[in-house]
C-alpha cells in the first residue's frame, strides 16, 4: 500500500478514484460529488455493519431474505463507486503515459493487495485458519475491480459492457433457475427458485468451503456464484463513468443517468415476481433495483453539488484551494475508503475479541446505553454512530496531511 500526499485533496489519487481525463472529456476536473457519495456510503456502510443490541431500525439492517432495505443499498453503491473509478482512474494514468500492459500488472497487484486485506479484516485479530472466512466484501472488491479493469484496458467502449452486464443478469437467472440443485431438486419445480439453503450458489459454496468457513454456515453472502451479478453492479458504474466523460453538459448527464436509474428500478420490480430481489442471493432483480437507487443518488450528488454548487464557492472546481466547508467531513471518509473501511472492521474485530468476564465489550456496551435508553433501536444507533465518529476520528489525521492510501 503506497502513500500519496498532495497539496489539494480535490486532486489527490485516491485509493479508488482520479481526475476526469482523457481526450473524450470536456475538461480535466475533479466531480466533487464522487467522493461525496463515497464517503456517505462508507459511513453508512460503517453505520449499519456496527448495530448492537436485540432489535435495530428495520432499514439499517439487512432483509432477512427476500426483500429491500435501505442497508442494502450500501455495498452495491460502493460497487458502483468502484467502476466509476476504475474509468476515470485508468484513463488519467493513461494520459500521464501508463501503457495498457503496465496498467494490468498494476491492477493485478491491487487484486491480490485486496484479496489479502480482505482475509485479515475477516479472520483479525485470533485468525483460527481452521475456520478462517475466506469470501468477504473486500475479496468480492477485488474480482470485481480486476474483472471490469481489464475489460475497460482491452476495449474501453460502452457496447461490450452493456452486452457483458445483461449477459451477467442472465446467466445467473438461468442457472439459479434452470439447474437442478443436487440433493434437493429443480428451482421452482421441487423447491423455490430462492430458497434459503437449497440453491445452487449455497449449494457450490458449501462444496468448496466447509461450513466453517462460511459466513452463514449454510452460505455466504459474498459467495463465489453470486459474483456474477455483482459484476454487472461494477460494470453499470464504468458505464456511468463512460458518459460522464463524453462532452455532454452537466445538467444532460445527470438527466441520463437519472432516467438510467428509473428505467433500472422498473425492471428490477417487474423481475422480481420471478426472481426475487435478495440482497443475500445478489439476485438479478436485486442487481437492477440496488443499481436504480445507486444511479439515482449520483445523479442527484451531481446536481446539488455540481451543478448547483449547494455548499461551495462559486469558483470553478479546478481553482478552488479546498474543500467546501459543509462537505470536509463526509470527505474524510470518501478520500480514504478502504482505509476507513479496514479501521471500522478491524475495531470491530478487536471489540469482540476483548472480554470482560468471559463477555465481549460489545456486548457490554449494549446494557450500559440501554440503561439511559430504553428503546432498543435507538439505543443501538446511538452505539452505531459513536463507532462511527470514532473511525472519523482515526481517519482525520489522514486527511489533515493529505495523505491518501492507494493500493
Amino acid at each position: 500500500m503506497n502513500s500519496v500526499k498532495t497539496a489539494d485533496p480535490i486532486l489527490a489519487p485516491t485509493v479508488d478514484s482520479d481526475v476526469i481525463a482523457g481526450p473524450r472529456a470536456a475538461a480535466p476536473q475533479r466531480l466533487l460529488s464522487l467522493d461525496v457519495l463515497r464517503g456517505l456510503t462508507i459511513a453508512f456502510m460503517i453505520l449499519v455493519n456496527d448495530q448492537i443490541g436485540p432489535h435495530p431500525f428495520k432499514e439499517l439492517s439487512h432483509a432477512a431474505w427476500n426483500g429491500f432495505t435501505a442497508t442494502d443499498l450500501v455495498f452495491p453503491t460502493f460497487l458502483f463507486l468502484v467502476g466509476i473509478s476504475t474509468v476515470l482512474s485508468t484513463q488519467s494514468r493513461l494520459s500521464r503515459g501508463a501503457t495498457r500492459s503496465e496498467l494490468l500488472l498494476h491492477t493485478g497487484r491491487r487484486t491480490v493487495l485486496l484479496i489479502a486485506f480482505g482475509f485479515v479484516v475477516n479472520n483479525f485479530p485470533l485468525f483460527h485458519f481452521s475456520s478462517a472466512r475466506y469470501y468477504g466484501v473486500l475479496p468480492r472488491i477485488a474480482i470485481c475491480y480486476f474483472v471490469v479493469a481489464a475489460l475497460y484496458l482491452i476495449s474501453p467502449g460502452w457496447k461490450d459492457k452493456v452486452a457483458i452486464a445483461i449477459a451477467c443478469l442472465i446467466g445467473y437467472w438461468l442457472l439459479m433457475r434452470f439447474v437442478p440443485v443436487p440433493g434437493y431438486g429443480v428451482p421452482t419445480h421441487q423447491i423455490p427458485i430462492n430458497d434459503h439453503d437449497a440453491n445452487l450458489t449455497a449449494w457450490l459454496d458449501r462444496h468448496i468451503f466447509s461450513a466453517r468457513h462460511l459466513y452463514e454456515r449454510t452460505r455466504d453472502p459474498e459467495g463465489l456464484l453470486s459474483t456474477i451479478p455483482s459484476i454487472a453492479t461494477t460494470l453499470f458504474g464504468v458505464l456511468a463513468a463512460l458518459w460522464l466523460r463524453t462532452t455532454q453538459s452537466t445538467t444532460r448527464k445527470a438527466a441520463l443517468i437519472a432516467g438510467a436509474g428509473v428505467l433500472c428500478l422498473i425492471l428490477g420490480l417487474a423481475w422480481n415476481p420471478f426472481f426475487p430481489i435478495n440482497k443475500k442471493l445478489w439476485t438479478s432483480s436485486f442487481t437492477l433495483y440496488a443499481g436504480g437507487w445507486s444511479l439515482l443518488l449520483l445523479a442527484a450528488s451531481i446536481a446539488i453539488i455540481d451543478i448547483w454548487r449547494i455548499g461551495r464557492d462559486t469558483a470553478p472546481p479546478e481553482t478552488s484551494a479546498h474543500h467546501p466547508l459543509l462537505y470536509k467531513p463526509i470527505l474524510v471518509f470518501g478520500t480514504n475508503a478502504i482505509l476507513a473501511y479496514m479501521i471500522s472492521e478491524l475495531g470491530e474485530g478487536l471489540l469482540r475479541a476483548i472480554r470482560h468476564n468471559g463477555v465481549p465489550l460489545t456486548r457490554l456496551f449494549y446494557p450500559a446505553i440501554a440503561h439511559y435508553i430504553a428503546s432498543p433501536p435507538w439505543a443501538s444507533l446511538l452505539y452505531s454512530l459513536a463507532f462511527v465518529f470514532t473511525c472519523w476520528l482515526l481517519v482525520l489525521p489522514f486527511y489533515r496531511k493529505r495523505i491518501f492510501l492507494r493500493i
